[in-house]
């Protein structure tokens, strides 16, 4: 496993789940900010995915197995505080280890000091809704409660060590429970605690096991695709 092919494929699968929302956001606003940051992962997982090969054949021609993203970015949408805790996870994750690799001399140093600028609205973002929802109506407070809870169990995956990807991983999931943990104190909401809550469940999407709902999302992706194989415009 390459390191740009789990990144890679990181930022592709968490695009489409995104733009999944096209034509369902709550507000038209928010239809727009989705887009936006689906098309900024989408580049990233074009950009890391050339590192690899041909960036069509990657997407749209590998079997389940072949993808090496985490469990974590192919939940599906679920309700707006699902998709706004998936993201908050993924992306104060995200936003932390490019700071760490576009400090470096490593082969994904230039991309991560253009993609961090990025990474740190979509980070943004996603706190201020969750911030929003947490600390708004009874409704909208248990919803993004019960959501967090719903996606603790594949965030350990991220901090998994990745070969070619340079960063202390300790060092990181310290920094990301921390940010996580701040902002969720001041959404009036809490991380999961008990004789659980420490007890991660490691994931094994980087090694191309995945969950059930990643196959349909897949299938869904890869259809025109392959539908009409070698097409061209």
């Amino acid at each position: 496993m390459t390191a740009a092919l789990a990144l890679g494929d990181d930022a592709l699968v968490l695009s489409h789940r995104l733009g999944e929302w096209a034509g369902h956001a709550p507000v038209l606003e928010e239809e727009v900010a989705l887009a936006n940051i689906a098309l900024d992962l989408l580049g990233q997982a074009r950009m890391l995915l050339s590192f690899v090969g041909d960036e069509d054949q990657l997407a749209y021609l590998r079997e389940e197995r072949a993808f090496r993203n985490v469990q974590l970015v192919e939940q599906p949408n679920g309700d707006f505080a699902h998709t706004m805790a998936r993201q908050l996870y993924f992306s104060v994750y995200q936003h932390l280890l490019y700071e760490e690799l576009a400090t470096g001399e490593g082969e994904f140093a230039d991309l991560a000091a253009k993609a961090v600028k990025e990474v740190a609205y979509h980070r943004d973002h996603a706190e201020q809704w969750v911030l929003r929802l947490g600390d708004g109506t009874t409704e909208s407070h248990e919803r993004m409660q019960l959501a967090l809870d719903a996606l603790w169990r594949y965030t350990g995956e991220l901090f998994e060590p990745v070969e070619g990807v340079d960063v202390d991983a300790h060092a990181l999931r310290d920094g990301w429970l921390a940010a996580v943990t701040s902002v969720v104190d001041r959404a009036t909401l809490a991380l999961p605690s008990g004789p659980q809550a420490g007890a991660w469940a490691a994931g094994a999407g980087r090694q191309g096991l995945h969950t059930e709902p990643f196959g349909r999302m897949l299938a869904e992706m890869q259809h025109l695709h392959r539908s009409h194989p070698g097409a061209s415009w």
